[in-house]
């Protein structure tokens, strides 16, 4: 579409096209697009997902003394899943309609979006339409996870190397850097730390933890989509000066080709993200489920990783990580001391046991997710 639009531009003598050529252009369509998408499709998914009798399963907690998740969300019952097929719809039409697929950030990005969405609606088929209450089993959801994992890593690192190209000053001397295999520090102007061969199954971890923190967010209505556009636009705004060589030579940081792209995407799923919250907004008229949840872990994870700010995701998703460390110390404490940190996790269950409204916590999260992608942003600077 976009290389149609140029010719159009430079053969016929229409100025007008050429403005598709620039990034925010599309990505401000992007946007558009995978919004009015949702907008439109929405009440047809959900109609056909209920006709499916696709209803969300809601887990039952075990252990003593144990909280019924059950019990506490029994209003939710009829409320169907597998809402990401809406958002993978708008994200697909905006990045085919509006994105440079010459560029392989945009192809890498996509495998990560799709495959791992991929993995989420097989866990939510066997769940919700095959009644299967285990769905996938939780090793072959990890074996899934790792093996596109690592495939990502080895298209990324050895296909596509010339992609990253880190130009920097060591010891007042200019060094440079091609390929991905290192990790830079927020807050650190040229410390960089190379790890060679052992970059694979960095990009194995940070693919698989993202996907999963994702997942274990989605549990309150419209947290998970809310918390991910504050994400997605500090996302937006960092690959788009990392596709620049002027502005990552000023910030030093590593220069992308084509992550300008990735700008486009983030847009698509900014645009989605809102769309799918049109009818997941508190009291849900759909959720997105594994294939959503999975989905939106896979590309942050996938455009971390491609523009080399794969540490800036752990401040940028901070609300992601402290869901999943309450979950990792909630299980710890109770198999080793019997007795449980939280009254209850994820984190956004502790507070809705203490009573806080459903509403309020997760606008309290939604503030707190901006806070830190405006603080992920600040980072760049004070390198």
């Amino acid at each position: 579409m976009i290389h149609l639009l140029s010719q159009l531009a430079e053969e016929n003598g229409l100025p007008f096209f050429r403005v598709f050529g620039y990034i925010t252009v599309r990505a401000g369509l992007a946007l558009a697009v995978s919004f009015l998408f949702c907008i439109f499709m929405g009440p047809r998914l959900i109609e056909y997902l209920k006709k499916l009798q696709a209803i969300q399963y809601i887990r039952n907690s075990e252990g003593k003394d144990a909280i019924s998740l059950a019990e506490m969300h029994a209003h939710k019952k009829s409320v169907p899943t597998m809402g990401g097929l809406l958002m993978l719809g708008g994200i697909v039409l905006a990045a085919l309609l509006l994105g440079d697929w010459s560029q392989p950030v945009l192809w890498l990005a996509m495998m990560g979006t799709i495959g791992y969405c991929a993995i989420g609606y097989a866990d939510d088929y066997l769940k919700v339409v095959k009644k299967n209450s285990a769905g996938l089993s939780a090793k072959a959801k990890l074996v899934a996870q790792i093996l596109l994992g690592g495939v990502f890593a080895g298209l990324y690192v050895y296909v596509f190397p010339h992609l990253v190209h880190y130009q920097y000053m060591e010891n007042g001397v200019s060094a440079s850097i091609t390929g991905p295999q290192f990790l830079l520090f927020p807050f650190l102007k040229t410390m960089l730390l190379p790890l060679g061969i052992l970059y694979a199954a960095f990009v194995i971890l940070v693919l698989t933890s993202t996907s999963n923190a994702v997942n274990l967010t989605d549990g309150l209505d419209g947290l998970a989509a809310g918390v991910t556009i504050s994400a997605t636009l500090c996302f937006a705004i960092v690959a788009y000066l990392a596709g620049r060589t002027d502005a990552a030579s000023y910030l030093i940081i590593p220069n992308v080709a084509g992550a300008g792209e990735l700008t486009v995407l983030l847009a698509s799923l900014t645009g989605a993200c809102l769309g799918f919250l049109w009818f997941n907004s508190h009291p849900a008229q759909v959720f997105m489920g594994d294939t959503g949840s999975m989905m939106l872990g896979g590309l942050l994870g996938s455009v971390a990783l491609l523009i080399k700010q794969e540490f800036l995701l752990l401040i940028v998703g901070g609300v992601f990580v402290a869901e999943t460390l309450s979950v990792i110390l909630q299980v710890g404490s109770y198999k080793l001391r019997q007795k449980r940190i939280f009254r209850m996790a994820p984190l956004h269950h502790h507070f809705e046991r203490a009573g806080v409204p459903e509403s309020k916590i997760i606008t309290r999260f939604w503030i707190v997710s901006a806070l830190l992608a405006f603080a992920g942003l600040v980072t760049l600077k004070i390198r």
